[in-house]
């Protein structure tokens, strides 16, 4: 493995790390390599909406980290341009998400990634994103 390979994958903590949103809801880092991240956290009672479910932006959030850590670990500055997200299923309070994200394609400065969010193996989102990478370097 070269070394570009092993600081990309190192990205995603360095990230994490200066994220207050991400550690507030309660994100952990499962697996990431260069371009592929997999994130994953609990449904708590305060992220219930009026309805006693959890509100959408909760597995909107968790795939979005997701999304920013796969792009980031090509080594680049990695902004989203676009998202969206079907919401498939309603969410519990107690439900353990899993976020994978996957860079579907890479065209030059753009990446294009899917991020499946599920609940054990079943499909509760598909979040779907555009990165733009900037110029500058997670090394400087």
């Amino acid at each position: 493995m070269t070394n570009y390979n092993m600081k990309g994958e190192q990205i995603p903590h360095k990230m994490i790390s200066q994220d207050a949103f991400s550690t507030w809801l309660g994100i952990e880092i499962l697996e990431c390599e260069i371009g592929r991240c997999r994130v994953a956290m609990t449904v708590r009672k305060d992220m219930l909406n009026s309805m006693n479910k959890a509100h959408g932006g909760i597995s909107y959030a968790l795939a979005d980290t997701a999304f920013g850590f796969a792009a980031n670990t090509h080594g680049k500055f990695a902004v989203s341009i676009e998202t969206s997200i079907n919401h498939i299923e309603a969410l519990e309070e107690g439900d353990y998400l899993v976020a994978e994200s996957v860079i579907e394609n890479v065209k030059n400065r753009l990446g294009f990634n899917i991020v499946e969010v599920k609940r054990g193996d079943e499909l509760v989102a598909l979040f779907k994103g555009v990165v733009y990478r900037t110029s500058k370097s997670w090394e400087e």
